[in-house]
């Protein structure tokens, strides 16, 4: 899973992996301190294929529920997580 962003040079910040178990929760965050476009964008790409949008909002937290997860956003914008 990753987190872009339209402007090509953002800066983000992520582990750089994490693992869990079947059936066990995991949190995703991303710090995101220059974000400057509107959307917020995470997207997941498994092996062998292409990037695939998951979630995407301007503002607000929302469901997401084709991963059964949910996309969290801090107050400022300046961070992000996503539930799975």
């Amino acid at each position: 899973f990753s987190l872009t962003e339209a402007v090509a040079k953002a800066e983000v910040q992520q582990e750089p992996s994490l693992e869990t178990t079947e059936g066990t929760g995991i949190n995703i965050s991303c710090s995101h301190p220059k974000i400057q476009p509107d959307w917020i964008l995470w997207y997941r790409q498994l092996p062998g294929r292409g990037p695939e949008l998951l979630a995407l909002t301007a503002k607000e937290s929302k469901e997401v529920p084709a991963i059964a997860g949910r996309l969290w956003v801090s107050a400022d914008r300046r961070s992000s997580a996503l539930w799975l």
